[in-house]
């Protein structure tokens, strides 16, 4: 159901191009002293404007306006992830007698969508981390379908998390000890990565690089005395040699099998809670860019046809076009994909009769190069205001 909706919002787009179909205003003007009177023949054929939600220039701009925060606030302190566990008690607890949590991806979304907003209560309201300068987190659907989300938070000056020794205040990579057995419990649950490794090579993170098997998040880790600063985005945690193992899957597991965690938050929400300290400023636009990367697709090729020049953004869009049932409930309800504290607004800047304009192919160029209003955008305004005004 929810593709014939997402179909319908495409085919408005793609049925009304006219409408929506834009050139650079300069362009217009270069065209018409080319000769070119007809708008039919000017400007991109089939545009997927930024204003359809999860589209690629929709993904762009909110990329760019969250890199926005990144160079009024600075580089991210945290990076968290928060998965859906379809064992919450919130969800069996409505299920029918041998009903599945799969088999209900409404309740599924709800539910998830509803700690949603608990989780950012917490580090907003209740500022379990500090004080909070800016914050974004991006819902995604895997292909598995459970819904995740991502974080992304830059504290305060006074909040910021300067040296190796403040990160075990926010982030533990370690199993608790057996009198704590709530989080103990939800660590082995949710936190312990594997088992893979030489003794499960056929594990799904187990991969091929010289004719050898690796894990590509590089698990097991190293034991680690105290934490420290890494070579790359993300901080050696403390994983001391306990001697303590514990049974996960017919695997006897230790610390360096953890996956960082916030010991509040884990034993508050109980499901996977992945929590990184981000150290350097190296990954900033990583990070960003892998949040905002857009939809899962499907991969396939289909040979044989005519090849075309013409540019389809629509068809671009839909071509493997991956929805999965939690994400079909998501969006029919209407729940926010996207979340961006602070706001922000764009100036759109650009070079004089450079500015983006809209038109229907039954103008004629005249007509809309001689409809100064047109011409108006915030920018041009912005100048007029400043020459007008001396306040």
């Amino acid at each position: 159901m929810y593709v014939k909706i997402e179909n319908t919002r495409l085919d408005f787009f793609r049925l009304n191009q006219d409408a929506i179909r834009a050139d650079l205003y300069q362009g217009i003007i270069d065209t018409l002293e080319l000769g070119e009177n007809s708008a039919s023949n000017v400007g991109k054929r089939m545009v997927l404007p930024p204003s359809f939600l999860g589209g690629p220039r929709d993904m762009r701009r909110r990329y760019l306006n969250a890199m926005a925060l990144v160079q009024r606030y600075g580089k991210p302190d945290l990076f968290l992830t928060m998965t859906c566990n379809p064992n919450w008690p919130e969800i069996k607890s409505e299920l029918a007698h041998g009903e599945l949590p799969q088999n209900r991806p409404d309740l599924v979304s709800r539910i998830f969508n509803s700690k949603l907003i608990a989780l950012r209560k917490e580090i907003m309201k209740k500022k379990i981390f500090g004080e909070v300068a800016a914050i974004i987190h991006v819902v995604e659907f895997q292909k598995r379908g459970l819904p995740h989300a991502h974080f992304l938070i830059i504290l305060k000056t006074n909040d910021k998390i300067r040296n190796p020794e403040s990160f075990d205040k926010y982030v533990s990579a370690e199993i608790p000890p057996p009198e704590n057995a709530h989080l103990r419990a939800a660590v082995i649950k949710h936190m312990m990565h594997g088992p893979c490794g030489d003794d499960f090579p056929d594990c799904a993170c187990m991969k091929t690089k010289d004719r050898k098997r690796y894990c590509k998040s590089g698990y097991p880790k190293n034991f680690q005395e105290y934490t420290k600063s890494g070579k790359d985005c993300y901080p050696l945690y403390r994983r001391r040699y306990t001697r303590e193992t514990i049974l996960v899957w017919k695997a006897n597991m230790d610390n360096r099998s953890v996956i960082p965690y916030n010991p509040y938050l884990l034993a508050m929400f109980d499901c996977h809670m992945n929590v990184e300290v981000c150290t350097t400023i190296k990954a900033v636009k990583y990070l960003y860019k892998y949040v905002y990367k857009g939809h899962d697709r499907i991969s396939f090729n289909v040979t044989g046809g005519e090849t075309t020049t013409f540019v389809d953004e629509i068809e671009r869009y839909q071509a493997g076009r991956w929805v999965s049932p939690p994400e079909a409930a998501w969006r029919i309800f209407g729940f926010h994909l996207f979340d961006t504290y602070p706001p922000v607004q764009p100036l759109p800047v650009h070079t004089p009769n450079s500015q983006l304009i809209r038109f229907v192919n039954t103008e004629s160029l005249e007509e809309i190069v001689a409809d100064e209003q047109r011409a108006k955008t915030m920018l041009t305004q912005f100048f007029r205001a400043n020459a007008e005004n001396q306040e």
